[in-house]
């Protein structure tokens, strides 16, 4: 909500002012407190009011004061620091005015508390008893689609033979059938039959709590079974659940709620979570809600019939919805066709039917409500990436400062929120399991989008879009299909400026503004110099990808134009040509990821001044890579003490260009906040014994912190010498590339690599012998190999190792590919059907020579072997 985002958003504004060792001077402190104090004041309001769920009409109207008011002020404030950037001057802003402006809207927020506060205290969190709610996800038939599997385990969970109160939740997003679920057991003569006294309650506001329950539970030898449905507070469940008796004769009560954490919260004795419909069961169920009985579907419209519920995406209440319109219309292709192609704005005109997703909107906490909205600017089917989501986050200035925490992990603890909310999925992992990407169902997009455009968070950009006032729009999205140069050509060269648009997303093109005070700029291909994007200098947020072209001016750009980012936080440059970084980049106290796809090279940093020694320390950076030759001297490793990803290459033979002793990596070891270390030292010639060799490649030591570690090249270390990595206790990926161990046996020591889940060895090609046990990897999960021509044999323990799922092999020996295949037939004789191998080859030839040679063995039919030809084009 845009209330709640525009005060955090000045709230960072002002704390970024503060501690910026130029543009401090330009304020005068007492009223910069001031100032904050009003926000402050402001921002608990919006909160309280949001954590009591939906907010009244008149406390949204009040809400647009405050967001005008805040926006007012961030756009004075911003744009006096874009003053003085570009004039080389400092000069003094009165905000005196800005504050008389936040203390009106103060008081007026004071003056709506007051006038509330007695109703306030006569409300508390009340709910009524009802029969369960027909909606369109349950109207019509009841019986269940897709789910007999679970309705028969929450049967079997309610009438079982523990006499304890069981608590059991049924958790999903909505529209997804929880409600149905339900329904069906409420409505299950077995039920009815078993307990003597079932009742449905849904929050509402006509009776209290207390008066509810003491009616329905005062005779306390009946066995009672009460479903509480869409439970959206925690504070509720806390309120209520003293009120229910456990008096040992197998009472139950059932919760519906869109909370994953519900259960863990208070110790659920069931979990049932609600899955998408596969396509099956999508189709079966729109068979039943379009043809009712006959569930038979013509064959002349079975293919656009299974593409409208393909396009479901597995959610039932979407395909109750457009069953129920298709019931109720022409059975003609053509009609199924326009149908198919105009779904998104045919639910908009549902909005009876879709009223129960909005929900989860007006119940989110404030401060998860901008995240939330701000999904929307990813395409439909679009795989989010977390790490840029946060990054973009934080850059818009959604993230409340936290002294405890910094800003990235308290918007790692939003997104898990979302997930926990159903709001996000989860969508792929990373190699240590943890979530690399997420998504967000097209529906829950589209509801994004409305209270988004509605409140003027977001601009959706529509083809040839000519609307005179887009440029006074805050956030500007530019859709997958639309790009600057779609637009209409007076538009597009007008270049009329844009005084309060802070961000621009999208594919690309020419941009049509001027962006005085733009702060996100993430577009693939921009056909605007680095040089113009750089003088936007509110920026906080570059991602763009320079084209050949411009491989002649980028380095102009960065040395002229880089240092005017007074605020820049995220800097992600792709191309085609490895840069030089100006010695300003030293004097970016906001800095956090700085990421070039080519490489970079960073000058050494200047000295400190004695009498300003913190303000070129970059305390904020978490990322750097890929950086080329990088010196990690004492005072490089002081100037970026918290980095957490770090990428590195050397490309040359440093002991012929420089002293190798400049690039000792010993000194990697004091970054004891690095998760993630990439060091490839590909072109180092490794001829002859110098010194300054072995103090670059040999004394390495890394930071306890470590838990992703990538080796390239060039026999870093000897086998033995692995005991420095396997002795991390945090170490869970390990990659070692091509030649980066030499050696022709490996002995691991037990008691290391206690925590890797995630082993993969490239074409190390000298290992014959190696000799390990399960003890040696405790709880790897994926073993990859590749290139092993002399390797003897997978050690046989690896197969005992429990949490091992998958041995990868390509262009290995023969022999050693048979030890994986007789570690697959020696854990499946075990009862382990958890474990798969995959093995990969140059041909199909070698994949039928090898498939007869592994004939005799009872897994060289295993559905958990795959033997596939490897080409690569």
């Amino acid at each position: 909500m845009a209330a709640y985002a525009a005060l955090v958003s000045l709230i960072n504004v002002l704390d970024h002012i503060q501690i910026h060792p130029r543009i401090s001077n330009c304020f005068d402190k007492g009223q910069m407190e001031s100032l904050s104090d009003h926000l402050n004041f402001l921002l608990d309001s919006v909160e309280i009011t949001h954590s009591r769920g939906v907010v009244s009409e008149e406390y949204e109207v009040l809400e647009g004061q405050i967001t005008s008011a805040a926006y007012s002020a961030e756009d004075v404030i911003e744009s006096h620091v874009v003053d003085q950037i570009h004039s080389g001057s400092i000069s003094f802003l009165d905000l005196q005015t800005v504050i008389q402006d936040m203390d009106y809207v103060k008081y007026k927020v004071v003056n709506f508390k007051e006038e509330r506060r007695f109703k306030d205290r006569q409300k508390g969190p009340t709910y009524s008893l009802h029969a369960p709610p027909i909606t369109s996800s349950c109207s019509g038939k009841s019986k269940m689609v897709g789910f007999d599997e679970e309705l028969s385990q929450l049967l079997d969970a309610l009438t079982g033979q523990q006499s304890s109160l069981q608590v059991i939740s049924i958790v999903g997003m909505g529209g997804i059938g929880k409600t149905t679920l339900a329904r069906n057991v409420y409505e299950n003569r077995l039920i009815m039959k078993h307990f003597d006294i079932c009742t449905w309650a849904t929050i509402s506001q006509e009776y209290s709590v207390k008066d509810i329950f003491s009616k329905l539970l005062s005779r306390e030898s009946r066995r009672y079974l009460i479903i509480l449905g869409d439970m959206w507070s925690i504070d509720a469940w806390e309120k209520m659940m003293f009120f229910f008796l456990d008096n040992n004769n197998g009472s139950r009560i059932i919760l519906t709620t869109r909370l994953s954490n519900f259960a863990s919260h208070f110790g659920s004795s069931s979990y049932f979570s609600k899955k998408f419909l596969d396509e099956d069961r999508s189709w079966k169920l729109f068979c039943e809600k379009e043809f009712l009985e006959k569930e038979v579907c013509p064959r002349e419209l079975e293919k656009i019939g299974m593409k409208i519920a393909k396009k479901c995406k597995g959610l039932p209440l979407l395909i109750v919805v457009i069953g129920g319109l298709l019931r109720k219309s022409s059975r003609t292709q053509e009609y199924w066709e326009n149908i198919s192609e105009n779904m998104n704005s045919i639910l908009d005109s549902e909005e009876q039917n879709l009223d129960i997703l909005s929900l989860s909107y007006s119940h989110l906490p404030a401060h998860l409500k901008p995240c939330f909205l701000y999904l929307a600017i990813f395409p439909e089917d679009c795989d989010i990436r977390v790490t840029e989501l946060i990054k973009l986050w934080v850059a818009e200035g959604f993230i409340k400062p936290n002294k405890y925490q910094s800003l990235e992990k308290v918007a790692k603890e939003y997104v898990k929120d979302l997930v926990e909310r159903n709001l996000l999925l989860v969508g792929t992992l990373r190699l240590n399991g943890k979530m690399k990407t997420c998504t967000i169902h097209d529906l829950l997009r589209d509801l994004c989008l409305k209270p988004a455009q509605k409140e003027k968070f977001l601009y959706l950009i529509k083809l040839c879009d000519t609307q005179s006032g887009i440029h006074k729009e805050r956030r500007i999205l530019f859709p997958e299909k639309t790009t600057a140069i779609n637009w209409d050509s007076s538009l597009s060269h007008n270049h009329e400026p844009a005084p309060v648009t802070r961000s621009l997303l999208g594919k690309g093109g020419r941009l049509p503004f001027k962006f005085r005070l733009l702060r996100v700029l993430s577009v693939d291909y921009a056909d605007t110099s680095l040089n113009d994007i750089f003088e936007q200098v509110n920026l906080r947020y570059v991602w763009t990808n320079y084209s050949y072209a411009e491989r002649d001016h980028i380095h102009r750009a960065l040395h002229l134009s880089l240092y005017l980012l007074w605020n820049v936080q995220t800097l992600k440059i792709g191309g085609t040509e490895t840069l030089v970084a100006p010695s300003e980049i030293w004097s970016m106290p906001q800095l956090r990821h700085f990421e070039f796809d080519n490489g970079i090279y960073l000058p050494d940093p200047p000295l400190r001044s004695e009498q300003n020694d913190d303000g070129i320390v970059l305390k904020n950076l978490h990322t750097l890579k890929k950086v080329m030759n990088l010196k990690l001297s004492e005072e490089v490793c002081t100037r970026i003490p918290n980095v957490k990803i770090l990428k590195i290459k050397y490309i040359e033979d440093l002991a012929v260009t420089e002293s190798a002793c400049d690039y000792c990596l010993y000194t990697i070891g004091r970054f004891d906040k690095l998760e993630s270390l990439y060091c490839d030292f590909g072109n180092l010639s490794m001829s002859g014994n110098t010194p300054e060799k072995t103090s670059l490649l040999r004394n390495l030591k890394f930071p306890t912190s470590l838990q992703r570690l990538t080796l390239e090249s060039s026999y870093v270390l000897d086998w033995e010498e692995l005991s420095a990595i396997g002795s991390l206790p945090n170490l869970e990926i390990l990659k070692l590339g091509s030649d980066s161990v030499r050696g022709s046996e490996w002995n691991p020591v037990e008691g290391e690599f206690l925590r890797l889940k995630y082993l993969l060895i490239n074409y190390c090609t000298e290992l014959k012998h190696w000799n390990a046990e399960s003890v040696h990897f405790p709880v790897l999960e994926s073993l990859v190999l590749n290139g092993f021509m002399q390797l003897d044999e997978i050690p046989s323990g690896i197969g005992e190792i429990s949490t091992l799922a998958l041995i990868q092999m390509c262009y290995c020996s023969q022999t050693a590919l048979v030890s994986a295949i007789r570690i697959l037939e020696e854990q499946e004789s075990l009862e382990n059907d958890y474990l798969r191998v995959r093995i990969q080859f140059w041909s199909n030839k070698e994949v039928e020579r090898f498939k007869e040679k592994v004939a005799s063995f009872e897994s060289s039919e295993s559905n958990n072997l795959q033997l596939v030809c490897s080409v690569y084009l």
